[in-house]
């Protein structure tokens, strides 16, 4: 059966490494047919014009610091039926879209959404959410194994999340796109807000899934300490005004600038912030604020038809393999892992030491997988802390534990 034709849109701003390691991801997802559509400041257009596959990708030169206006930028140049968003510091599994797309099949789902990974590339950063008109979100169980689609009730709407979420184009045009009232923060749970509203399902896909670094930006630092609150307090100021009854205004506002103050605390107790860090923070979120409730809502620019025709990106079939050893044959091992990149394969690097150190899995900027930690170490962070293992029922074992998202057939 042909698969519905997907733009992948990637915005990208002040972090040209990220979005060079994230297109080495994109580019090996086993999808057909996609395009990708980068809107970036100069530097992210210097590094598509840089790499081996900028004849095959739409580049948009965006320079305001606006993630809506971007996405919408985006969007309009997007010519499939779908249209997927990933953050530039985010990198996709093989399988993200055969799996995020899937549920599209069904005309009354108009977005679908998957799972995040954080740092350590195997716990879930995000799962399955739903919130509310005040912002509130709460955890959803969800089958891990396969997708679930959500039919609007009641008040609360299905959370997507930015860097790991798809809406049909025609469903993204006919709501107006994103509200660039939302320069940063709250985007996407606006967007939830308005497809529910409208009664549009969204589908939930466990296996759809995104490593998610949290490169740092001018809005926080690499280690996820606040740089700037700003726009976080105009965001909730927009989505305030949207949402939220003229009446509960104050108390809601009180209750969020509590909980970002006691996220700075937590900062300043772990000795990250000074005490002159926090009161600064807070005081840009409360500029951010008052400059939110004289911002402008809505007004989003999104074209009918797509700005270009359909850059079709070359698919190429690879077949997934890992590679393992012991951790002192690193060097070797990597070096076989960047030869089989090379020669299209989906590479998985599995490097164990004779320790009950925890696991972490990265995707090298080369472009293949590699996962660190002790024989007798945790992968999955449930699991007890020390488990005795045979070398090669270890490899099994985490094989199968992502055989499906990246898609692992064999084990050399």
């Amino acid at each position: 059966m042909t698969q519905m034709p997907v733009s992948v849109v990637v915005v990208s701003r002040d972090r040209p490494a990220a979005l060079r390691r994230c297109l080495a991801g994109l580019v090996q997802l086993q999808y057909d047919p996609f395009e990708i559509v980068v809107v970036a400041d100069a530097k992210g257009c210097a590094v598509v014009a840089g790499s081996d596959w900028a004849e095959h990708i739409k580049t948009v030169p965006f320079e305001k610091p606006n993630i809506s206006e971007a996405r919408n930028l985006g969007i309009s140049h997007a010519a499939g039926d779908i249209v997927a968003f990933i953050d530039d510091d985010a990198v996709p599994e093989p399988s993200w879209l055969t799996q995020l797309i899937a549920p599209s099949v069904r005309p009354h789902v108009g977005a679908m959404g998957g799972f995040v990974l954080g740092r350590n590339g195997i716990s879930h950063q995000w799962k399955a959410r739903t919130v509310d008109a005040t912002g509130a979100t709460e955890d959803l169980e969800m089958n891990p194994s396969r997708a679930t689609v959500l039919t609007p009730k009641g008040a609360r709407a299905t959370k997507t999340e930015g860097t790991n979420m798809a809406v049909r184009r025609d469903v993204l045009v006919e709501l107006g796109g994103f509200d660039p009232g939302f320069a940063f923060f709250l985007d996407e749970t606006d967007l939830n807000l308005r497809l529910a509203r409208a009664g549009y399902a969204t589908a939930i896909v466990p296996l759809a899934e995104v490593h998610h670094g949290f490169a740092a930006s001018p809005r926080r630092r690499a280690d996820r300490v606040p740089r700037d609150l700003f726009d976080i307090g105009a965001s909730w100021a927009v989505f305030q005004r949207k949402y939220v009854p003229q009446t509960e205004r104050i108390d809601h506002w009180r209750t969020l600038r509590a909980g970002e103050r006691a996220r700075c605390v937590q900062h300043l107790v772990a000795g990250r912030l000074l005490p002159s860090d926090v009161r600064s923070l807070l005081r840009r979120l409360d500029q951010g604020y008052s400059q939110g409730l004289m911002r402008q809502r809505g007004g989003a620019v999104v074209s009918n038809s797509p700005n270009s025709a359909f850059k079709l990106f070359p698919f190429v079939p690879r077949k997934s393999v890992v590679l393992s050893g012991r951790i002192w044959e690193q060097s070797r091992l990597r070096v076989e892992a960047v030869k089989r990149v090379k020669a299209g394969e989906i590479v998985t690097l599995i490097l164990l030491s004779p320790t009950a150190l925890y696991h972490h899995v990265r995707f090298d900027h080369a472009g293949f997988w590699e996962q660190k930690g002790g024989l007798f170490g945790r992968s999955d962070r449930s699991e007890a802390l020390f488990r005795t293992y045979a070398f090669s029922s270890r490899i099994e074992k985490e094989r199968r534990r992502i055989a499906k998202q990246r898609l692992i057939k064999e084990v050399l």
